[in-house]
């Protein structure tokens, strides 16, 4: 890639960046993104929702034995009936959206594991290991149309895209250069080779644990030609544009399957099932 065009794209990007993050640096602490858009259309639909069927009439077939009609689910309140009437629905509807219904246990040769909102994916090569951490959590926001879609009036659903910071570790022994990665906001023009999907925010590199007391620099204020060699670092350690597609396709699926056993957890806690 020519080190001067390649350096040209950074600086547009960030400058768009910087807008939106305020001038702050970003830290290898998540920060939380606000979901804009909701993921139902309960607000607009009411029970017509899943092919014109009326509300789901489980919880409304009064017991003999108890007056209020919960059925012995201890739902005594309207509240506690309406809340497990919208779930009911609202599960059916998210898994039917759900494109992975089993989570892969590979992505693109890392080896995944997942603990709650956490996932590490990592690679063991010759000499050290490639790990790769992210954290699901506020990391949804609806897909953009890209120039010329137009939005059907049967969608019902604006698809959600997990896109977190990342970051990724190559671990030599005791030493680790760490990097803190984050998708761009605006994603390149097709056939533009000289865009990039993700960038680097922050650079460090430690001995032992990572710890508030190591130093770190900001991707932005490195020297040009130096952050093109890092990129081209991560790329060949696999942390290519074309992984982060994969990353992102995978923490989607990974974010939705969690956001089902919520609401699957939720439900359970209301009818008092935990």
């Amino acid at each position: 890639m020519n080190g001067l065009v390649k350096t040209a794209h950074r600086v547009i990007q960030n400058c768009v960046k910087n807008t939106s993050l305020t001038g702050a640096l970003v830290s290898r602490t998540h920060a939380p993104v606000k979901r804009d858009f909701t993921r139902g259309i309960w607000h607009m639909s009411c029970s017509k929702r899943l092919d014109g069927a009326s509300t789901v009439s489980l919880l409304h077939n009064h017991s003999n034995t108890c007056s209020c009609g919960c059925g012995l689910k201890a739902l005594h309140t309207k509240g506690e009936r309406e809340l497990v009437e919208f779930l009911t629905e609202e599960i059916v509807a998210e898994r039917k959206a759900q494109k992975l219904k089993v989570l892969p246990s590979e992505v693109e040769g890392f080896a995944v594991k997942g603990d709650g909102a956490e996932v590490v994916l990592t690679k063991q090569l010759k000499d050290e290991t490639i790990r790769i951490t992210f954290n699901v959590n506020h990391t949804v926001d609806s897909e953009d149309l890209g120039e010329g879609e137009v939005q059907t009036e049967k969608q019902e659903f604006t698809e959600m895209r997990s896109k977190p910071q990342f970051e990724v570790d190559l671990v030599r022994g005791d030493s680790t250069l760490g990097f803190t990665c984050s998708f761009l906001q605006d994603p390149p023009a097709p056939g533009d080779e000289y865009s990039d999907v993700f960038g680097i925010d922050e650079v460090t590199l430690y001995q032992g644990e990572w710890s508030d007391k190591v130093y770190a620099v900001a991707g932005d204020v490195l020297d040009g030609y130096l952050y093109d060699l890092l990129m081209n670092l991560l790329e060949e350690k696999g942390v290519s544009n074309e992984f982060a597609q994969k990353l992102s396709d995978f923490s989607t699926a990974y974010e939705h399957s969690a956001y089902i056993n919520m609401l699957e957890g939720i439900s359970k806690f209301t009818i008092g099932k935990q």
